[in-house]
C-alpha cells in the first residue's frame, strides 16, 4: 500500500506543447526522446524514477491543425534494464531485449508503418528491431476531424509496464468547425490525463511481481490479470488542485490507467456538458450528471464555475455502495474557484455541435460475430482471448479497403472490456443483454432484453468502446483510408499483453 499522501496540496501541472525542430516539405518535423528520469509527483513523496517522452510524465502535448501532416522521430534513449517486473513467459519476451518500445498514436488514421504495430519495436538507438518493419520517423497525416487523441507505448508483451512507467502523452487535432463554435479556449481549455499508480515508501513505482493469490508453480515475475493503483494522479501529480475563475472551462479528459475505469461526477451537484468523445465533437451537447470513462476513452466536457465563486468543487470517482472505506480513489481533482474573473466570459455551451453522417446508410459488406472469452493457461492463470484466438494465430479479420462492416462483440466473460480498433473511428449501433449462465451451460444465446440504443454521449465517433459482460455490443465502421496490418484489442493493458489482442489486415479491393 502506498504511503498515505495528503490530498490537494500540489498544483495541477499543464503539459507543455511540443515545438517542431524544423519545417520540411512533408510537414513539421518533431523529435521526442524516451528517457529515464526522476519527477516529483507529490509534495511529500521523494522523486519517482520514471520513463517519459522528453523526460516528463505525461509527455508533451502535440497540438496540430487538421490537414497539416507532421513527422515524429520517436527516439528510444532508455537503459537496457526495465524498472518494473517482466514476465518472460508472455509472448516469449524472455527471448527478446528487455527494454523495447514502439509508439502508437491512439485514434489516428495512420498508415500501418506509422501505427505502432506491437512487433515493430526497437531498442535504444535502433540497435535491435522487432520482426515487423519499423521506421525511424513516423508520419501522421492529421486529415481527420478535430479530436483528442493520445500517444503511448505499444510494445508486444510489455505495454502495461512501459505505459505504467510513464510513456504516454496527449495529442490534439484542431479544425475550423470547432474553432467557430466559441468554446472555452486558451488558458480555459485544459487537458486532463487521469491515471492510477501505487508507490513504495521511497517514492518508487509499486507494481506487483505476481497475483495476490499466486500459486507455487507460477513464473516469478508473473503477469497479473488486472491492476488497480491506490493513488490517483492528474497530469502527473497526486490528487492536485486547480485554481479557476468563476466562468466556463473546457476539459479534455483521458483515462490513461492500465485497468481502472472511472465514474466521474462533481460533488457540487453541477453537471458536465459533454461536447465530444474519442473522435471529436458530438452532434449535440449532452448534459451529464456523471460520466463513465473506460481505459483509453476520452471525454470532452465543459464545466461552468460561474455560480461557485469562492468555493471548492471536487471531481469525484464513484466507487459504488460496496467500496472499501480505506479506498481513497474516490477523489480525483479539486477545483478552487479562487481566481478573479479576468474578463467577461463570452464562451458558450452550444446546443448543436457538428454533423455526423450515419454509417447505417452504407452498404454493409460483412457482419463479424466476435466473442470475448476467458480461459486459463498452463499455470492456471486467467487467459482472456478475442474470438478464442491468440495473437499468433492466423489473421481471420480481413476487411476490404473502403467497405463497411458490423462487428458484433459478444462478451461471455464476467466483466467489461474496453475494445479498441486501430486505424478507424466507428459508430456504436446498440447493445443487447443475454443469459450468460445459460450460455455457460449449453452455449445457447438467449436474449434477456430488447436492443438498447447507445447512450447519448456514445453517439459520436468512437475508437474505444465498453463491451459489458453478458451483452452483445455492435459497432459499425468503414475500413479506410489505408490497407495493411493493424490490430484490435482490449485496452485493459494487462489483458492486451496476455493475450487479448488480434491482428487484422485491410486488404485491397481487388484482392
Amino acid at each position: 500500500m502506498s504511503p498515505k499522501l495528503e490530498k490537494f496540496v500540489d498544483r495541477l501541472p499543464i503539459m507543455n506543447t511540443l515545438r517542431p525542430r524544423r519545417k520540411t516539405k512533408s510537414g513539421n518535423y518533431y523529435e521526442v526522446r524516451m528517457e529515464e528520469f526522476r519527477q516529483k509527483l507529490h509534495r511529500d513523496l521523494r522523486p519517482t524514477l520514471l520513463w517519459g517522452y522528453n523526460r516528463q510524465f505525461p509527455g508533451p502535448t502535440i497540438d496540430v491543425k487538421q490537414g497539416e501532416p507532421i513527422q515524429v522521430n520517436w527516439m528510444n534513449n532508455l537503459p537496457s534494464r526495465h524498472i518494473l517486473p517482466i514476465d518472460g513467459t508472455v509472448h516469449n519476451v524472455d527471448e527478446l531485449p528487455e527494454v523495447r518500445t514502439v509508439t502508437h498514436l491512439h485514434g489516428s488514421e495512420t498508415k500501418p508503418d506509422s501505427d505502432g504495430y506491437p512487433e515493430a519495436w526497437y531498442t535504444n538507438g535502433y540497435r535491435e528491431v522487432g520482426p515487423t518493419f519499423t521506421r525511424k520517423v513516423y508520419e501522421y497525416p492529421n486529415h481527420q476531424r478535430g479530436c483528442t487523441l493520445w500517444y503511448h507505448d505499444h510494445a508486444m508483451g510489455i505495454t502495461r509496464l512501459n505505459v505504467y512507467a510513464g510513456l504516454a502523452g496527449m495529442y490534439i487535432i484542431r479544425d475550423k468547425q470547432e474553432k467557430a463554435l466559441n468554446l472555452p479556449n486558451g488558458q480555459y481549455e485544459v487537458p486532463l490525463m487521469i491515471v492510477d499508480r501505487s508507490f513504495n515508501d521511497d517514492g518508487s513505482l509499486a507494481y506487483p511481481d505476481q497475483p495476490d493469490d499466486a500459486a507455487d508453480n507460477l513464473p516469478d515475475p508473473s503477469i497479473v490479470p488486472a491492476f488497480l493503483g491506490d493513488t490517483i494522479l492528474v497530469n502527473g501529480k497526486v490528487w492536485p488542485f486547480f485554481e479557476v475563475e468563476p466562468r466556463k472551462y473546457r476539459f479534455r479528459i483521458l483515462n490513461g490507467s492500465n485497468t481502472r475505469d472511472y465514474q466521474l461526477f462533481l460533488d457540487s451537484g453541477q453537471p458536465f456538458y459533454q461536447i465530444g468523445s474519442d473522435g471529436g465533437l458530438l452532434r449535440k451537447t449532452v448534459k451529464m450528471e456523471r460520466i463513465g470513462v473506460e481505459p483509453a476513452e476520452r471525454v470532452d466536457v465543459i464545466i461552468d464555475f460561474s455560480q461557485f465563486e469562492g468555493k471548492e468543487v471536487i471531481l469525484k470517482n464513484d466507487l459504488g455502495p460496496d467500496a472499501d472505506p480505506e479506498d481513497r480513489t474516490g477523489d480525483v481533482l479539486q477545483f478552487r474557484v479562487s481566481k478573479p474573473l479576468t474578463k467577461k466570459d463570452t464562451s458558450v455551451v452550444p446546443r448543436y455541435l457538428s454533423e455526423i453522417p450515419s454509417l447505417n446508410q452504407n452498404n454493409v459488406k460483412t457482419i463479424r460475430n466476435l466473442k470475448l472469452v476467458g480461459s486459463t493457461d498452463e499455470y492456471g492463470r486467467p487467459l482472456l482471448l478475442l474470438d478464442n484466438k491468440k495473437w499468433h494465430d492466423p489473421v481471420t479479420e480481413k476487411p476490404r479497403l473502403g467497405t463497411t462492416e458490423i462487428w458484433s462483440l459478444m462478451n461471455v466473460t464476467g466483466f467489461t472490456h474496453p475494445i479498441h480498433i486501430h486505424l478507424i473511428q466507428f459508430q456504436v449501433l446498440d447493445r443487447r443483454p443475454f443469459d450468460l449462465d445459460r450460455y455457460n451451460e449449453d452455449g445457447q444465446i438467449i436474449y434477456t432484453g430488447s436492443v438498447q440504443a447507445p447512450a447519448l454521449n456514445e453517439r459520436g465517433w468512437k475508437d474505444t468502446i465498453a463491451a459489458p459482460s453478458a451483452q452483445v455490443t455492435r459497432v459499425i465502421a468503414r475500413f479506410a483510408p489505408y490497407t495493411g496490418d493493424y490490430v484490435w484489442h482490449c485496452h485493459i493493458l494487462e489483458h492486451e499483453d496476455y493475450d487479448m489482442m488480434r491482428p487484422f489486415t485491410v486488404i485491397d479491393k481487388d484482392e
